[in-house]
C-alpha cells in the first residue's frame, strides 16, 4: 500500500543507525528474591500507543516494573506510566485525543488574532517559509510539537518538583540522539516533560529540541529498543516491546521519501535486531502484531491499544512467573502514587528564549498573573495565546522556584525561518468552455520590526490580475491589555482587473474594459481579543477605465477618464470559523461602511455612500457540515461613477451564472452549502470533500427596484480538497435562467 509522505516521514519515529552493543552481556541473577524486574519500550510512531495494552495486562496480572527505558514514543508513553499514571489513566486520556489538532501546526483558528486569520481567505496556512540572514529557509518539521508539549506538561504536573528521575514513582530513563556528535543520550534527570519530547523529535517531523547546549533528536536514531539501559539501571529481569515498523513494499519506493524513509526503516531494524539478540533467555519479547497500522495512525489509537492487549495476553504462560500476591502488588501500587505536591503560588510570570519578540508585551494578556495559585489550565491557555502570534516554533511553560516565591516561566524558541515569513497562494480557474484565469500571489510578512510589535505586511498578484498592496501595522500600547489595545496602520495598493459586461439574461459578453486603480489608506483601530476587529479609516483611490474589447457603446465620460473618491471607512469584523476554506464549525460577520466625495469628469463633488454585510454560520454532526452563507450590499452613488462592479455571478455566487454577470448598486445574495468530509486524506491536504449549495439572489441597479420576485436560483455539486495552495474544486453548477457549467478551481473560486 503506498503511503502519502507525511506518514511515510512519520515512519521516521523509530528510525535509527547502530550502535555499541556489550558483546558478552552479564549473566542473569539467581537471588531468591523476586528478580528486578525493567520494562523496555521501542519507539513506532503511533503504533507505539500498543504499548498501553501490554500495561494494561501487566496490571491485570499483577506484575510490577521496577523500572522503565524507552525510546520516541515508548519513552513517552513509558515516562507517563513512569510518573504515576496507571494503564486506565493513559488508555482514558489517549483514547479521545483528536490528533491531528494535537500535530497541527499552529494553534486553533478561533484563537489566533484577526491579523492572522485573515490572510487564511487568500493564502494556504499549510505552507510557510521564511527568510533570514538573507538566505530563504523552510520549517525544520512537517508537524508541530507544541500540543504534544503541551499535553507532556499537563500530565506530569504531579511531578514536576522531582529532578531525579530514579526518585519518580518508577524509576525511567529517556534515549536521544545528539545530532551534533551521533551518540546517545540517556536522560535520568531534569525536566522530565522535555526528555520524553527529546526522545520523539523525529527528523523531518518535529523539530529537534536544544537542550543543555545540545540538540537533541529523536532516540530511535541510535537505540530504539534500549535493553542495554535497561540492564545498566540494574534490571535482571526484562519484559521488551517491539512495535516497531516492519519494511515498507516496492511500490513505497518510487519516491525520495519513500527511499529515505526505508533507508531509516533497514537501519533502525539492524539496532533492534541487535537489542533483541542480546536478550536473555528469562527475558520475556512481546511483538504486538499491528499489521498495516502505520507510525502515522493516531485515529487508529483503540485498534493498536487492543493489538498490545492481544500480544501480551499471548505471552502470558512466560509472564505469569513474574506475578506476585495481591497484598504485594498493592503495596506496589501504593509507592507508586506520586507524594502531594504544594500547590504554588505565583511570585512572578517570566518569559525566557525569544531573541526577537518582546514577549512580556501579553502579560496583561494572560489568565496566570502574580499572586494567583499556579493552575495548570490556564498556563496551557496562556501558553496557546503566546503561540497565536505566529513567532515561535515552541511555546512550553514550568515552574521554576525563585527567592521571593516560585515563577512561572514561559519557554519560548523563536522560529529558525523567521522573522520574514513568505506564503504561496495560486488561483486557477478554467469554465471548459474557453473562459480561464491564472494568478500566482506571494505574501511576505515582517514581524516586530519595533519592541511594540510593528509589522509590514507585503502582497504580490501576478497573472490576470496583477496587484500590489502593502501595510504598515504599529500597535501604540506598549503593554497589551484585554480592553485598551489600539493600533494604526497605512496601507496602500495597486491594482489592475478586467470587467467584462455581460447581458444580464443571455450572459452574451458585450464588452471587455481594464480597471487600474490606486488606492491610499489610514486607519485606526482595535484587535477585540481573538474574536475579530474594528477599523476606522481615511481612504482615498483613484481610478480609470480603458477599453480592451468593445462590441457594445459605452457612455461618454466614462472610458479613458480618471475618477477620485476620497472618504470616510468604517470596518468590523468578528472571525470564529475553525477553517477558511470547508469550515465545519464557527461563525463570520463583516459589516462596513464607507462615505465621502466622488469627483471625475464633469462631476466635482458627488457624494456617496456604500454599505457591505456578510453573516457565515457553519455547523457540523461528525463528517456532515451545513454551511449558511448570506450578503447584502447598497450604494448610493452616481450611475456612472463606474466604482465597482458590485457582481454576482459565477462558482457558489450564483452558479451556472458568467462571473460577474448580474451587475448592480443594490445586491442581495445567501447560499446554503451541504458537504461531507471524506475519510482518506490525499497528500498535503486537510480532507476530500463532497457536497452541493443552493443559491439565491440578484442584482438591481437601486434599492427600490429590488424585488423578492426578481430573485434568481441557482445550485452546484462538487468534490473539493482543502490543500497546501488553496481550497481545489471540482464543480457542476446549473441555473434555470442562466445555464449549465462545468467549474475547475485551485484558490478562491
Amino acid at each position: 500500500m503506498r503511503r502519502p509522505a507525511l506518514t511515510l516521514a512519520l515512519l521516521l519515529i523509530c528510525g535509527g543507525s547502530s550502535w555499541a552493543q556489550d558483546p558478552t552481556p552479564a549473566s542473569p541473577s539467581t537471588t531468591a528474591v523476586r528478580p528486578k524486574l525493567g520494562l523496555v519500550l521501542s519507539g513506532g510512531g503511533a503504533r507505539g500507543l500498543a504499548h498501553v495494552g501490554v500495561l494494561k495486562v501487566l496490571e491485570r496480572e499483577r506484575i510490577p516494573v521496577d523500572l522503565i527505558t524507552g525510546t520516541s514514543m515508548g519513552a513517552i508513553i513509558g515516562g507517563l506510566y513512569a510518573s504515576g499514571m496507571s494503564a486506565a489513566d493513559l488508555e482514558r486520556e489517549l483514547l479521545p485525543l483528536a490528533w491531528d489538532r494535537v500535530f497541527a501546526s499552529r494553534v486553533e483558528r478561533q484563537n489566533l488574532s484577526q491579523r492572522r486569520k485573515e490572510e487564511d481567505f487568500e493564502f494556504s496556512a499549510v505552507l510557510e517559509l521564511g527568510m533570514r540572514d538573507g538566505e530563504f529557509r523552510a520549517p525544520q518539521g512537517t508537524l508541530s510539537s507544541r500540543g504534544l508539549e503541551i499535553l507532556l506538561r499537563r500530565y506530569t504536573q504531579p511531578v514536576r518538583n522531582i529532578e531525579q528521575f530514579d526518585a519518580l514513582p518508577t524509576p525511567f530513563r529517556a534515549i536521544s540522539t545528539d545530532m551534533e556528535s551521533g551518540s546517545q543520550v540517556v536522560s535520568d534527570q531534569g525536566d522530565l516533560a522535555l526528555a520524553m519530547r527529546s526522545s520523539m523529535s523525529v527528523p523531518g517531523v518535529f523539530a529537534p529540541v536544544e537542550s543543555k547546549g545540545r540538540i537533541l533528536g529523536d532516540g530511535g536514531l541510535v537505540n530504539n529498543l534500549p535493553v542495554d539501559v535497561a540492564r545498566r539501571q540494574g534490571a535482571e529481569r526484562l519484559i521488551a516491546v517491539n512495535v516497531g515498523t516492519p519494511l515498507a513494499a516496492r511500490e513505497a519506493l518510487s519516491s525520495l521519501v519513500g527511499v529515505t524513509a526505508q533507508m531509516i526503516n533497514i537501519l533502525t531494524e539492524q539496532n533492534v535486531q541487535r537489542s533483541i539478540a542480546s536478550l536473555w533467555a528469562e527475558d520475556v519479547l512481546i511483538t504486538p502484531e499491528l499489521g498495516k497500522l502505520g507510525s502515522g495512525d493516531f485515529d487508529r489509537a483503540r485498534d493498536l491499544i487492543q493489538q498490545g492487549e492481544r500480544a501480551a495476553e499471548a505471552m502470558l504462560a512466560q509472564l505469569r512467573p513474574l506475578a506476585v500476591s495481591p497484598e504485594t502488588y498493592a503495596q506496589w501500587r501504593l509507592a507508586r502514587t506520586p507524594a502531594s505536591t504544594p500547590h504554588a503560588r505565583l511570585a512572578a510570570i517570566e518569559f525566557e528564549g525569544s531573541e526577537r519578540s518582546h514577549p512580556e508585551r501579553f502579560a496583561a494578556q494572560l489568565a496566570s498573573q502574580p499572586g494567583q495559585a499556579f493552575d495548570a489550565a490556564r498556563a496551557e491557555r496562556d501558553a496557546q495565546l503566546l503561540a497565536s502570534s505566529g513567532d515561535y516554533e515552541r511555546v512550553d511553560f514550568h515552574i521554576a522556584a525563585r527567592s521571593e516565591g516560585d515563577a512561572l516561566v514561559f519557554a519560548m524558541e523563536d522560529k529558525s525561518w523567521g522573522p520574514n515569513y513568505f506564503r504561496i497562494g495560486l488561483d486557477l480557474s478554467t469554465d471548459f468552455s474557453g473562459e480561464s484565469a491564472f494568478n500566482i500571489r506571494i505574501s511576505h510578512n515582517r514581524h516586530w520590526l519595533t519592541p511594540q510589535g510593528t509589522e509590514w505586511r507585503n502582497q504580490l498578484t501576478l497573472g490576470q490580475t496583477p496587484r500590489l498592496y502593502s501595510e504598515l501595522y504599529h500597535p501604540l500600547i506598549a503593554k497589551l491589555g484585554t480592553s485598551n489595545d489600539w493600533f494604526v496602520s497605512g496601507w496602500g495598493e495597486l491594482e489592475r482587473r478586467s470587467i467584462t459586461l455581460y447581458d444580464a439574461d443571455s450572459g452574451q459578453g458585450r464588452a471587455r474594459l481594464g480597471r487600474r486603480s490606486a488606492t491610499l489608506g489610514l486607519d485606526i483601530g482595535q484587535p477585540w481579543g481573538r474574536l475579530g476587529e474594528l477599523r476606522l479609516g481615511l481612504m482615498q483611490q483613484n481610478w480609470r477605465i480603458s477599453p480592451d474589447l468593445l462590441t457594445i457603446d459605452v457612455p461618454d465620460g466614462i472610458l479613458n477618464q480618471t475618477w477620485r473618491e476620497r472618504g470616510l471607512r468604517v470596518k468590523a469584523v468578528v472571525d470564529q470559523l475553525d477553517f477558511a476554506n470547508f469550515p465545519q464549525n464557527g461563525y463570520r460577520l463583516l459589516a462596513e461602511l464607507a462615505g465621502g466625495r466622488q469627483s471625475g469628469p464633469d462631476v466635482r463633488r458627488a457624494h456617496f455612500q456604500r454599505l457591505e454585510l456578510q453573516a457565515t454560520g457553519v455547523k457540523s454532526w461528525g463528517a456532515h457540515t451545513l454551511n449558511l452563507h448570506t450578503r447584502l450590499f447598497d450604494a448610493k452613488q452616481r450611475e456612472d461613477s463606474t466604482q465597482g462592479p458590485y457582481a454576482l455571478g459565477g462558482f457558489q455566487q450564483l452558479s451556472g451564472y458568467q462571473p460577474d454577470q448580474l451587475v448592480g448598486q443594490s445586491l442581495v445574495f445567501g447560499r446554503a452549502s451541504y458537504y461531507m468530509r471524506l475519510r482518506e486524506t490525499p497528500l498535503l491536504t486537510r480532507g476530500f470533500f463532497v457536497g452541493g449549495s443552493l443559491e439565491l439572489g440578484n442584482a438591481w441597479g437601486s434599492r427600490h427596484e429590488a424585488s423578492l420576485r426578481d430573485l434568481r436560483k441557482a445550485m452546484s455539486v462538487f468534490v473539493g480538497a482543502d490543500t497546501g495552495l488553496g481550497p481545489l474544486y471540482l464543480a457542476l453548477g446549473h441555473a434555470p435562467r442562466g445555464s449549465t457549467a462545468v467549474y475547475l478551481f485551485i484558490g478562491r473560486p
